[in-house]
């Protein structure tokens, strides 16, 4: 199945002379779907998930959009949020699929903890729990302190706390320092104390 018209109009070059009217033509009869100015969707049911890079791009699944799927905030979000880097701009496309949000990271924090998840045959790119958690607070105007900073999460995200403090926090910690950002240096030490108590455990589990 072809997912997007970059194919499509590749392989309509081939066998018409005008393949844009031929894109109109399927668009009418209801065989493909408008995304976005320049991209078709085959499938009427397609995951909006699944057409996010193809929109905008290099791009990932994160923020809001991301800590829902991985089931750390009660909402259900409507608009799909990415992380870019180098755009110096929030993006914002509107189509039948639903509103895409694309808003910039620190170019150095962009690789890291990001997976490729599946739905059938097609795939998409999605931060993990703790980037997409990183990636939230860097986009967030200063806290000033480890309370506030929970009040954020806690009551504002509305993140559970027995989620939260069940991530990887030695992962938060190695990704806090990509960011520069006073939130992050706040989590960075949350994670740090938060990974003490728990060699302490370990130590205590073990005498």
């Amino acid at each position: 199945m072809l997912s997007a018209s970059f194919g499509l109009v590749s392989e309509l070059k081939k066998q018409y002379k005008a393949p844009k009217n031929k894109l109109l033509s399927l668009e009418k009869q209801g065989q493909i779907l408008r995304v976005v100015k320049g991209l078709y969707e085959t499938d009427k049911s397609a995951s909006p998930l699944l057409l996010s890079s193809a929109i905008y791009g290099p791009s990932y699944i994160s923020f809001e959009t991301a800590l829902s799927y991985w089931g750390w905030i009660p909402e259900r979000v409507t608009a799909i949020t990415a992380a870019t880097f180098g755009k110096n701009r929030t993006k914002r496309f509107d189509s039948s699929y639903g509103t895409f949000l694309y808003r910039d990271i620190p170019k150095a924090a962009f690789p890291y903890e990001v997976y490729i998840k599946s739905e059938g045959s097609r795939s998409f790119l999605i931060a993990g729990k703790e980037k997409c958690l990183c990636d939230t607070l860097w986009r967030e105007s200063s806290l000033g302190s480890e309370k506030r900073l929970k009040e954020y999460l806690f009551e504002n995200l509305r993140i559970g706390e027995d989620a939260f403090y069940s991530a990887d926090f030695s992962i938060i910690f190695d990704l806090c320092g990509l960011y520069n950002s006073a939130n992050l240096r706040i989590l960075k030490k949350m994670a740090q104390k938060r990974m003490g108590e728990k060699n302490d455990d370990t130590s205590s589990a073990d005498d």
